[in-house]
């Protein structure tokens, strides 16, 4: 923060234009600037400080957001009806800004869940998987015959169970980029160190076979025995239907909830710690209060060896080469601008384009163009090195901060990087997004102290008072990072005590729909 007073703050010397910190009517004054208000501006929206021509750049944060579409003067607000993308250029200058971070070396640890594979999951669920969209109402089926016996009161180490059921599955290519999506994500959720155990079920005749979902989850234990102790499976056609599947499902879950179950809290180094970042329903203010302090709080994890995961392709489009900057090498860069390619050409043959976001929500909060709230977004990463550039669902095997590529539609996302190994989820939000990512709790943090009041049952951290008490980005970043561990030893978030979490597995569906 440059310049702060009641009504507006301007965020860098450079700047032409200052955010509005209250709703500001037409004729107020802004006595640092000499500027009287054309027009009423809403809080969250800009307001121009400078003159500035039809096709002059308009820069926040000491970056360009965007380019006047017609002649703005000074005082009048700044938005969708004077404002617009522009060209879309950017110096990449790959590696040029790379710096570790000074390592903290005194340890802190968590109590957490420790598997034997070496991670450590934040929860103890009992997963029920699905391979295709068929097998879901069996699998809520058998969550429900559970919990009509009480099925957990001899379980008392197991948090609950998790049907992941989904839309997809069949119907698709049986081959590339759409069909190994799937099968990143669906074998990155029963590898989640958050799930006990998992029981994966399918109909039978699926494209997505259970049978190759095995084959990957054997690979990847120590033993056959390890595997059969956290992994368990079978299709409905096989066992005859759906009564027997669910007779048989609840005797696979007693299986797997006995060695779930001798599982319990105990200390682990922080580092085992792994975050994926989210914004959504974001505001003119996530750039300036929630998403900055999430990055102190990402730096201060990755300095204690942890990882942090920052996603959503299309919502750090015109913010990219801050990241390239940061990579730890060339190589790395590429790889996210390949991602940044591969994007443009998706949206080229479906028909859409890259500056379809920010979506209306974002848009009165104050967001006009993608590269305003990609430069907001992007702030969630602080200032750590790049270490690694990921695809959706891919197995995250790097400490640090990582970039893990997906859609920027919140569950999706969030779905990927809980298939990446994520056991901690931290979203920001200015207009107020509710949700919940079982089994990986999810931290809810407000930008703004009006939207809090009037959320308090669903927000867990008030970023608001960066503005309106005064409070340091690093104050609330450490304030943030002591909750983390908080969460992860146990503690349970807002989202949790309000049962959200059974809706939110959403797949990135790739290719045609056959």
């Amino acid at each position: 923060m440059i310049f702060g007073s009641k009504q507006i703050i301007r965020l860098h010397n450079n700047d032409n234009v200052v955010i509005a910190l209250s709703d500001l009517a037409e004729g107020s004054k802004l006595n640092e600037f000499d500027v009287t208000l054309k027009t009423y501006v809403p809080r969250g929206h800009k307001v121009a400080i400078e003159q500035l021509a039809k096709g002059d750049n308009i820069i926040r944060y000491g970056q360009i957001i965007g380019q006047a579409t017609q002649d703005i003067s000074p005082g009048e607000h700044v938005h969708v009806q004077n404002m617009g993308m522009g060209e879309h250029l950017q110096d990449y200058a790959f590696s040029k800004q790379s710096e570790q971070l000074p390592a903290i070396i005194l340890p802190r640890t968590f109590n957490g869940y420790h598997r034997s594979n070496g991670k450590v999951g934040t929860r103890n669920y009992l997963g029920i998987l699905t391979s295709v969209n068929c097998a879901g109402s069996v699998a809520r089926f058998i969550e429900e015959a559970a919990n009509k016996v009480d099925f957990l009161k001899n379980y008392p180490n197991i948090d609950g169970i998790v049907p992941i059921v989904h839309s997809t599955g069949c119907g698709m290519s049986g081959q590339g980029e759409g069909y190994q999506t799937l099968h990143r994500t669906l074998s990155g959720y029963a590898k989640n160190p958050n799930f006990g155990g998992i029981l994966l079920i399918g109909l039978g005749c699926e494209v997505m076979q259970v049978s190759g979902l095995v084959g990957d989850q054997a690979s990847e234990s120590n033993s056959k025995e390890d595997a059969s102790v956290r992994f368990r499976y079978m299709t409905i056609q096989t066992e005859g239907g759906t009564r027997k599947t669910i007779d048989k499902g609840l005797e696979e879950l007693h299986l797997l909830a006995v060695e779930a179950n001798k599982a319990k809290r105990a200390p682990a180094p922080v580092s085992e710690i792994m975050v994926g970042m989210q914004c959504g329903g974001s505001d003119g203010y996530s750039g300036i209060t929630a998403n900055p302090a999430l990055g102190y709080a990402s730096d201060l994890l990755v300095r204690h060896g942890g990882t942090t995961i920052l996603s959503e392709t299309s919502e750090v489009y015109g913010a990219e080469h801050l990241l390239t900057r940061r990579a730890v090498s060339e190589e790395v860069g590429q790889k996210l601008i390949k991602r940044i390619h591969w994007w443009e050409d998706y949206c080229a043959r479906n028909g859409g384009e890259m500056d379809n976001n920010p979506s209306p929500g974002n848009k009165n909060g104050g967001l006009t163009t993608i590269l305003e709230k990609s430069l907001g977004a992007v702030a969630k990463g602080g200032s750590a090195p790049l270490t690694d550039v990921y695809l959706f669902g891919e197995t995250i095997d790097k400490k640090g901060f990582v970039f893990m590529d997906s859609p920027g539609f919140d569950p999706c996302s969030v779905t990927g990087q809980v298939a990446s190994g994520a056991n901690m989820i931290i979203f920001t939000t200015g207009r107020g997004s509710v949700s919940g990512y079982k089994p990986t709790p999810c931290i809810k943090l407000a930008t703004n102290t009006e939207m809090y009041s009037r959320l308090q049952e669903d927000m867990d951290l008030n970023c608001g008072d960066i503005v309106t008490g005064g409070i340091s980005i690093e104050e609330k970043g450490s304030e943030l990072f002591e909750l983390i561990i908080r969460i992860a030893s146990g503690e349970e978030t807002k989202s949790e005590a309000l049962g959200f979490g059974g809706a939110e597995f959403v797949p990135w569906q790739i290719g045609a729909v056959m």
